[in-house]
């Protein structure tokens, strides 16, 4: 069984005291010996950690006695080296940088499509599938069949949406991405600028690999992640 288990979460909420939010988690995070980083803005939570097993339940149980944060949804996986170096509690404008003003996750986004619905969905020759990471990630593995938009950074996207999608074109349009989060507001960015159908593979890539079995699996390669691990299987 391997020592560390490794969490990563992420919610669109409107969140206020965030300074006493980020005292909280790091020093509950000092206690515990939890290392890696979590991000806080007004627009919500994103955060991958590890620890023990029974330190992450502990920190994921803090949390969740806020009313803002019962339904978090969390992706795990597990490393016999620690992962990370330190423990970050940063507070940005948004908790995944897009650039764009007025997008608001936490009020519109795409229908969200479960890991074992999500084959299916693909599979449809109708559904444009796009994988909204950047162009080092989706060289390392992706989606059968998903498009490479070849961005160098998340605020990248909206440039490529201009340039090459259209509304009255591209009627279904799947997205995904490592954990949901940059996918969910791209999704949401998506309905702002007219396009009706919109899916988010819900969970993410790790949520994905974390329930399909290999044999069931239309992915392709590793996945890349931000921490010393580098990549899953």
């Amino acid at each position: 069984m391997s020592h560390y288990t490794v969490v990563a979460f992420y919610k669109f909420i409107e969140l206020s005291d965030i300074e006493v939010l980020k005292l909280t988690l790091h020093k509950f995070c000092k206690e515990k010996k939890i290392l890696g980083t979590i991000i806080l803005a007004k627009e919500g939570i994103n955060g991958t950690i590890a620890g023990t097993a029974e330190s992450i339940k502990a920190i994921l149980e803090l949390l969740r006695t806020n009313p803002n944060f019962l339904d978090l949804e969390c992706k795990y996986s597990y490393s016999d080296l620690m992962p990370f170096d330190k423990i970050k509690i940063i507070i940005k404008k948004e908790i995944v940088t897009f650039g764009v003003p007025g997008i608001t996750p936490s009020q519109k986004t795409g229908m969200q499509v479960a890991p074992n619905n999500w084959n299916q969905l693909i599979s449809d020759s109708d559904v444009l599938v796009i994988d909204t990471r950047n162009n080092f990630e989706v060289e390392l593995g992706t989606f059968k069949g998903a498009i490479n938009p070849k961005t160098s950074k998340f605020g990248d996207f909206p440039t490529y949406v201009k340039t090459n999608l259209d509304p009255k074109k591209h009627k279904k349009i799947a997205m995904f991405c490592t954990g949901g989060i940059r996918c969910e507001k791209a999704s949401s960015y998506l309905l702002e600028q007219g396009f009706e159908n919109v899916y988010q593979l819900q969970g993410g890539i790790l949520k994905y690999l974390e329930k399909i079995k290999s044999e069931d699996s239309l992915w392709e390669g590793k996945c890349f992640i931000f921490d010393k691990r580098i990549a899953l299987e």
